[in-house]
């Protein structure tokens, strides 16, 4: 079914056809038409799946012409919002519709203006947002339309109190979206208290990762880890490589070293300025930076459509964290690679991730690579060339 067998209004379709997309993706099918019906709906889909566009478009063209502010989204980091508000101008960019974004991290002048201009739609952090308030630049009393994206990141960061605030302030009656890619008990909680009778749709499952990407797990002793991630990246013909830290401090020690080893780098984590983020983000995009070394903040969100590898410089914590991390990959049904470096200690978080995405991951080592003893090494895992998916020459991955 094409994009205009689906209620959308003539400028909106315009803006979808300028924006080169012609066909909606499965959540984008599903969740338009009951967006559109005035329905509450609670949505779960795989990273990549075009989610913003499924409430993003029939916000548009159920708000119709530029008035008063009559819609919200809620997004859990600067990144995501800035993102989403770039997506909302373009999709309504031949609508006289206007769209604020207000997160933390810079001065109020620019928001302010935007919100003295009027603004019909605000993209917004649950702390800046929460500011304003306080300030009186916002008043939520005309909300129509709320969507609290991605739920369960902002439940991880600890932001479910200011929403709850947020979603208070907002008029009633009043039709409300929410997407997360898991529903744990305290989101369920927020769904039964802030929607009504929501409709649920679920894109493929929760836990798992695109069907599109390939695993693997690169067992090694503790003080060679960055000598094997430059290994990784010297055998791995990539396009463009996204690395994950636990730390920020972590992440800058391994873009120094990067660095010093002739890789053209990005930095991304919470210690960097507003500045900083946004010339990261577009270098990387552009591709100046061929790899960027990133903290969780890019777990979610982060569009860049050419990444082909996700490398867990670190195993993440929480499993839903590796779904997200890989979720930066394979992006609508293209291929990639999530190569993943793990020590003894971080066994127990692998086993986890197993039983969470309900499959096994190969274990592989690199052939000719100067391993240090580590009893990881003792199953002997063949050895394979190359770091991924091969790109243009033969490559093959061991499993245990």
């Amino acid at each position: 079914m094409p994009f205009s067998k689906l209620g959308l209004s003539p400028k909106v379709l315009e803006g979808v056809h300028a924006s080169g997309y012609t066909d909606p993706t499965p959540i984008q099918l599903r969740a338009i038409p009951v967006v559109m019906s005035g329905r509450d709906l609670i949505g779960s889909a795989q990273t990549g799946t075009g989610k913003t566009a499924a409430f993003a478009l029939p916000i548009l063209s159920r708000l119709g012409q530029h008035g008063a502010l009559r819609s919200l989204v809620l997004e859990p980091t600067r990144e995501l919002a800035a993102q989403v508000e770039t997506a909302i101008h373009d999709y309504g960019r031949f609508t006289n519709l206007r769209t604020a974004v207000l997160y933390g991290g810079t001065g109020y002048g620019r928001q302010n203006q935007a919100l003295t201009q009027g603004a019909d739609i605000i993209v917004a952090t649950p702390g800046r947002l929460l500011d304003h308030m306080q300030r009186g630049t916002v008043r939520l009393n005309l909300i129509e339309m709320l969507v609290l994206d991605e739920a369960d990141r902002m439940l991880d960061m600890g932001f479910l109190p200011d929403v709850r605030r947020i979603v208070e302030r907002c008029r009633r009656p009043r039709q409300t979206m929410l997407f997360s890619a898991t529903i744990p008990p305290e989101i369920e909680q927020l769904c039964k208290w802030a929607l009504r009778d929501p409709e649920t749709i679920e894109i493929g499952q929760r836990r798992a990762p695109a069907e599109t990407v390939t695993h693997a797990l690169y067992p090694v002793s503790s003080d060679q880890k960055q000598e094997l991630l430059e290994e990784l990246l010297r055998r791995t013909d990539y396009d463009q490589v996204l690395i994950f830290c636990r730390t920020k401090h972590g992440a800058d020690r391994v873009a120094r070293k990067l660095h010093r080893e002739g890789h053209a780098v990005a930095v991304l984590h919470a210690n960097r300025t507003q500045r900083e983020r946004e010339e990261a983000l577009n270098g990387f995009r552009s591709g100046r930076y061929e790899v960027m070394v990133a903290t969780d903040i890019a777990a979610r969100g982060l569009d860049v459509e050419q990444i082909s590898h996700v490398i867990n410089f670190d195993v993440p914590h929480h499993p839903e964290d590796y779904v997200h991390r890989i979720g930066r990959t394979g992006r609508a049904q293209s291929v990639g690679d999530a190569l993943t470096i793990f020590i003894g200690e971080d066994v127990p978080l692998v086993a986890a991730i197993e039983r969470f995405i309900g499959q096994k991951i190969p274990r592989v080592k690199l052939d000719g690579f100067a391993y240090k003893f580590t009893r990881l090494l003792e199953d002997r895992p063949t050895p394979i060339f190359g770091g991924g998916r091969s790109r243009g020459r033969r490559s093959s991955r061991g499993r245990w």
